[in-house]
């Protein structure tokens, strides 16, 4: 016995039920964007103080080093954030893919869809607050030093 193919208006109810998680895939993939952005700055920057740690000495060179250190943990933390994203943006994907399977098949997939769907909600909240932790480390190193704040070119001149 072939089983009955669902009608159109089926289909559209399915479709309509799929917006909502597709466009949460969209913030996502905003979300995504803005930590691959701060990744591939924080990356340029490294890359930058990399250089000035082997020609520096001293104070410099200590600060230098104090940087490249926070600069390494910014990184391991957005690339937590972005996993943590990736992870809950495939959620939702299931969550689309069980609305339609439910649909096609009348197939009774309330709690697996409802259990993805938190469990998505619950990645996107854990990217979220690993992106502030990442936010709280890059205003910690970002500051200007008192020398260059107070610096006075025409006492230098005058010695």
């Amino acid at each position: 016995m072939i089983p009955a193919l669902p009608q159109v208006s089926q289909v559209a109810q399915t479709i309509q039920l799929a917006l909502a998680p597709v466009f949460l895939l969209a913030g996502i993939g905003a979300f995504l964007n803005v930590c691959v952005s701060r990744l591939s700055r924080i990356i340029d920057r490294a890359r930058d103080v990399e250089k000035w740690v082997l020609s520096t000495r001293g104070k410099e060179h200590d600060r230098m080093v104090s940087e490249i250190r926070v600069l390494d943990r910014r990184m391991s933390v957005v690339n937590i954030a972005i996993f943590l994203s990736v992870a809950s943006a495939c959620a939702v994907c299931l969550v689309v893919i069980l609305l339609f399977a439910g649909n096609l098949f009348n197939a009774h997939l309330g709690t697996p869809i409802a259990i993805l769907f938190s469990l998505a909600m619950l990645l996107q909240a854990a990217a979220f607050a690993t992106f502030i932790q990442e936010i709280r480390l890059a205003s910690r190193i970002i500051h200007i030093r008192n020398e260059v704040l107070f610096h006075k070119a025409d006492e230098e001149e005058a010695a």
